[in-house]
Order: C-alpha cells, then sequence, then structure tokens
C-alpha cells in the first residue's frame, strides 16, 4: 500500500513548510489527486489519518480533490475527459492520437495554519 509512503512524504512536506514560515500547527490541506495517478483516495485518506497523529497537522482536515483524466485529441482538435483511469482513444473521434494532459496529479493545493 504506497499509499502511506506518499502520506508521510505528504506529511513532511507540509510540516516542513508549516515550521519555515513560523508556524505551530495545521489546520487543513487540500491535495489534488489525478484519477489515474495510481492512488486510491480511500486508503490516502485513511494512511493520512493514521500519519498525522505526532504531527503539527494531528488536528488537520485533509481535502482531497479527484482530477478526472483528461487529454487532446490531435485527430479531431478537442479536450475531453474521462471518468475511468485509461483511454484508448479520443472518446469524440475514435482517433488513436491524442496526449493526455490531467488525471496523474499529485498537489498540495494549499493550507491553513496556526
Amino acid at each position: 500500500m504506497h499509499e502511506v509512503s506518499i502520506a508521510l512524504s505528504l506529511l513532511d512536506i507540509v510540516e516542513k513548510k508549516c515550521r519555515e514560515a513560523g508556524y505551530q500547527s495545521i489546520d487543513s490541506v487540500r491535495v489534488k489527486v489525478g484519477k489515474a495517478s495510481g492512488i486510491l483516495p480511500e486508503a490516502f485518506s485513511s494512511a493520512l489519518d493514521v500519519a498525522k497523529k505526532d504531527t503539527l497537522a494531528r488536528h488537520a482536515e485533509f481535502m482531497i480533490d479527484l482530477v478526472p483524466l483528461g487529454g487532446f485529441c490531435n485527430g479531431c482538435g478537442r479536450e475531453f475527459e474521462m471518468e475511468g483511469s485509461y483511454v484508448l482513444e479520443c472518446p469524440k473521434c475514435a482517433s488513436l492520437s491524442f496526449k493526455i494532459n490531467k488525471g496523474y496529479e499529485l498537489e498540495i493545493v494549499d493550507m491553513d495554519v496556526n
């Protein structure tokens, strides 16, 4: 379950940034997670809840925003989004020529600190 190591790394990052800015605690953290990132949101959320216990984020709320898989089709020239976590062809024109440009994110968007 790699979500635990990702949660630990994320907590290290937010704690370091919080301390560098002179704050004592973290109230909330918003994270973007792409649907095709390989991260299971429920497992990630559980890992964060367990891992935060002895950190500056022990009382923090972690908000996970899911980012759909999306891309640009070279065939029809349109942007698209998918519900699933993979693309075999453009959902609009069935072209096999496309570029994925979102859905693999793992990004700290913001955090509230005290």
